[in-house]
């Protein structure tokens, strides 16, 4: 007979720990919310199809992460395990609550005309185990985030944790854009542009290194060059928070008041204001990552 030399095949703490747990709940809840909706509750145009394709993709990507930890399989893989599943579970918890929060919007009803009293409560249903989902995706990432002191990858840290979450917000920034914001009006507002794209690419490129774990192959200290970009980053989006009011809503440039006969949902000057505040979302966002960069330190191997 031969004897193991190793540790067991399977790691049973995938399963049982508290971060375990909570994977396969959201395993569960994410399979039931696109479930529900696929049978019975319906769904249609982009944002019905944005909210399917939300649950669909995290319902993927959780099961591969438990298969991958329950098995070993992790450590087959070319990817720093740690700094993925800390950016994949805010990511889940970002794109989660957004679907929680539009699929009860504009599908949920309370009365039954004229969907029907059985499509009605399939939809109800669905928001509600929607919501579930949201929560213990959120409670992974208390679960997984850093503590005072502890070692542990960069992304499970505050500012790695920020990083998803500006990525995330200019994706908002984005879509308004396309929305017929009109930013191609004047220079000023095509700054803008670029300075969302610029830093969206780079807060990306960051996220990707570290999440492969190719950050020591640098030929520069990663380290240092992710504070010097936030900072510049800060710099950058106090421009756009100072330029793209002024060039939409001062009486010189644009309106500062809502067009009485600009029709809901193609309004140039509601796609303007939801930039604006996302603006200055991702800058105080961008204000905190650097404040918390000066306290951390990047380990990209767990």
């Amino acid at each position: 007979m031969m004897e193991s030399t190793g540790g067991p095949y399977l790691n049973t703490a995938a399963v049982t720990s508290p971060v375990g747990i909570a994977r396969l709940l959201q395993m569960t809840f994410g399979c039931t919310t696109f479930s529900l909706v696929a049978h019975q509750g319906g769904f249609s145009a982009a944002y019905g199809t944005f909210c399917m394709f939300v649950w669909t993709f995290c319902f993927a990507v959780t099961v591969f992460i438990i298969t991958c930890e329950f098995t070993h399989l992790h450590s087959c893989l070319s990817l720093s395990w740690g700094n993925f599943t800390a950016a994949f579970a805010m990511l889940a918890t970002l794109m989660s609550v957004t679907a929680a929060v539009i699929y009860p919007l504009y599908f949920v009803q309370l009365d039954c005309y004229p969907i029907g009293c059985e499509v009605r409560d399939f939809r109800i249903a669905a928001s509600v185990f929607a919501g579930l989902l949201f929560v213990v995706y959120a409670a992974e990432v208390f679960l997984t985030r850093a503590k005072p002191g502890q070692v542990t990858s960069y992304m499970a840290t505050v500012s790695g944790l920020l990083k998803i979450v500006q990525a995330f917000v200019a994706c908002i920034i984005f879509g308004a854009l396309v929305n017929d914001s009109q930013y191609s009006k004047y220079v000023a507002t095509q700054w803008c542009v670029a300075v969302y794209s610029f830093c969206f690419v780079v807060t990306v490129v960051v996220v990707a290194f570290s999440v492969t774990g190719k950050t020591a192959l640098l030929w520069f200290p990663f380290e240092r060059s992710v504070v010097v970009y936030t900072f510049g980053a800060v710099l950058l989006y106090v421009s756009a928070a100072v330029i793209w009011p002024v060039f939409c809503f001062d009486s010189k440039y644009g309106s500062p008041r809502r067009p009485g006969l600009c029709a809901k949902g193609r309004c140039p000057w509601d796609s303007q204001l939801v930039i604006a505040i996302f603006t200055y979302v991702n800058l105080l966002l961008y204000i905190v990552d650097l404040a918390y960069s000066q306290r951390i330190r990047f380990v990209s191997h767990l």
